[in-house]
């Protein structure tokens, strides 16, 4: 699994790419924990290019959304599909959280 952060104005942009998993999660939560670190308060996760994710990664997620929003931050996820969408969808992640089609559209609406 790869983390890119991009910043948009305001927002964090977190791209996803590869497998989230038992190994991989940590990765996820220690990388999301820097850049909340770093002063954002506004998060997009792309996980467009996510291909796999696992209960851990599920996780991982929810763990690093508890902690955004306890220091008063807004998270959204852009770009589901294929599996990782099920995966959202049958978890209730989907109702969870707020997910858009795309990044733009996520960081139109934080």
């Amino acid at each position: 699994m790869e983390l890119a952060k991009q910043q948009k104005g305001d927002v964090v942009v977190v791209s996803v790419t590869g497998r989230m998993d038992a190994v991989t999660a940590p990765d996820f939560e220690n990388g999301f924990s820097d850049y909340m670190q770093g002063g954002g308060k506004k998060f997009v996760v792309n996980l467009a290019q996510l291909e796999y994710i696992s209960s851990a990664g599920l996780r991982s997620i929810l763990s690093s959304a508890k902690k955004l929003k306890a220091s008063n931050g807004v998270i959204a996820f852009a770009g589901l599909k294929g599996m990782v969408k099920e995966v959202f969808d049958i978890s209730g992640f989907g109702s969870m959280f707020d997910i858009y089609s795309t990044v733009e559209e996520a960081s139109s609406r934080l």
